[in-house]
């Protein structure tokens, strides 16, 4: 974890080896002139951005992680997902622990580099800037995600010496105050918009909008301050003032890819020509295009889904001759929001889909949400907020299966109205089970049949065997084994 292991072992076989034919190598003297090493290699613009290219791609790329839903695990024990049935095993997200902490490692390097002013005179403040608050929002993110799914975590920063420094698990609120810091620093010197051909970098209301999930969070389970609700409702409008992202008109075109880079993408993993995503046929049911159904609905969750053109937007219920899912051999509905590219690139296993990682809409609901909560009771700004999503689900049309909220709710029923929007809007975006696990529901949305193996310790992973073993000063959550 985090150890940067410099390697050469190919070459000196290969040296050795022509020693022993020449028999001349205690005559030879290496003087080597030069040797990279993170103190010295992050001493450009473009260096230090690649240290950002090299994180981002830890999590998503041909077949990286990110790119389909199965290859985190943990997902599939939400209620959106087939496959899930809350057995979780010891080895359970291993690769989540994995991938984060080796984006952290590419990332600490570049802030150290930045905070050392080793660009100098070849960048100006507000240059460097930049690439600080770039820096920070990514660790803040990889760090984000750890929290959420292991609890206390090692904090490895840019001053720490992995090879020799005592690696133990911080506290929750130690972990919170870093992320605290970093997205402060993020949300005052980030652009608010990049140019064209840099639209894949956060912006400041990216950072706004990360923030403010992360007061929501630090606001419900685990550490319960109610103090953070009002801070999440305050950042989460600073975004929607700022009047830069809307809502996509048309339900349909939400996730078009003309829309790549619309008006409600704050953030998304990229994709293009050049970096394509996994072949299409893991979202794809047998039935089209020589599909694998690899990653599908659940279909209780799919079929309490309320009829509305929300729902026909963002699941495939029909194949390509309007054939419905339920004459389908694999028996369930499958996922659209990642099939708006063309049959001809499907069949040809290309998809160039962005995977979003913060959408618009999430502003509105954790804006909601943090209000009626932070006010005691739903405010009509937070049913407004709500309501501008139902509308869209229903066409802007009455529709009692979704019916628009009022500030005639209590709280606790606004609450819920809430979250269920989260369920309907964000599906399959990586954003339910944490959800379910701040929100402390993880057993009552299970599906029946598998509540049976609910337990309190499922709201945490498992650390991974190999770092306890390699790392004695490291603990293991509840409920799972140590080696």
């Amino acid at each position: 974890m985090n150890k940067i292991i410099l390697s050469n072992f190919k070459q000196v076989i290969l040296w050795g080896t022509f020693c022993l034919f020449t028999f001349s190598c205690t005559k030879l003297q290496e003087l080597p002139k030069d040797f990279t090493s993170p103190d010295n290699f992050y001493q450009s613009k473009g260096q230090i951005e690649s240290a950002f290219a090299s994180s981002m791609n830890r999590m998503f790329g041909y077949w990286q992680f990110y790119d389909w839903m199965n290859s985190a695990g943990y997902v599939s024990h939400d209620d959106q997902l087939r496959g899930g049935n809350l057995a979780m095993s010891d080895g359970l997200g291993n690769d989540v622990w994995r991938v984060h902490y080796r984006a952290i490692a590419d990332l600490n390097p570049a802030i150290k580099a930045l905070n050392d002013d080793k660009l100098g005179i070849s960048a100006t403040q507000e240059e460097k800037d930049q690439l600080m608050a770039q820096a920070k929002f990514l660790r803040a993110f990889n760090y984000f995600t750890l929290v959420r799914l292991y609890g206390d975590v090692p904090l490895i920063i840019e001053t720490t010496n992995a090879a020799s420094d005592p690696i133990v698990r911080n506290s929750i609120v130690e972990v919170y105050k870093l992320i605290e810091s970093d997205l402060l620093f993020a949300t005052q010197k980030l652009p608010v918009s990049w140019p064209a051909g840099l639209e894949g970098r956060p912006s400041m209301d990216a950072a706004k909008t990360l923030l403010a999930k992360v007061y929501i969070t630090m606001a419900t389970f685990p550490m319960n301050d109610a103090t953070n609700y009002a801070k999440a409702r305050d950042m989460a409008k600073q975004v929607i003032d700022a009047g830069t992202h809307h809502l996509e008109t048309n339900i349909e075109q939400v996730f078009e890819l003309a829309n790549q880079w619309g008006p409600e993408m704050l953030w998304s993993f990229h994709t293009s020509s050049n970096t394509e995503q996994i072949h299409p046929q893991i979202w794809l049911p047998g039935e089209m295009s020589d599909g694998w159904g690899d990653v599908v609905c659940d279909r209780l969750w799919a079929e309490a889904y309320p009829e509305q053109p929300r729902k026909h937007a963002y699941l495939l219920l029909e194949d390509y001759d309007g054939n419905s899912w339920t004459t389908w051999d694999q028996g369930t509905p499958s996922i659209k929001k990642y099939l708006y590219d063309t049959r001809d690139n499907f069949e040809k296993y290309v998809n160039q889909s962005n995977l979003p990682i913060l959408r618009y809409p999430d502003v509105l609901l954790l804006f909601a949400e943090a209000d009626n909560m932070a006010s005691g009771s739903p405010t009509q700004a937070a049913v407004n907020a709500v309501n501008l999503i139902i509308n869209r689900a229903n066409g802007n049309v009455p529709n009692a299966a979704d019916p628009l909220l009022t500030t005639g709710m209590s709280k606790d029923a606004f609450d819920k109205a809430v979250i269920q929007q989260r369920n309907l809007e964000l599906c399959f975006e990586y954003d339910r089970w944490f959800d379910l696990i701040r929100k402390r529901i993880l057993r009552e949305k299970t599906i029946p049949a598998y509540q049976q193996n609910f337990s309190d310790d499922d709201y945490l992973l498992p650390i991974p065997q190999a770092d306890l073993r390699l790392n004695p000063a490291l603990t293991q959550n509840p409920g799972y084994t140590s080696p």
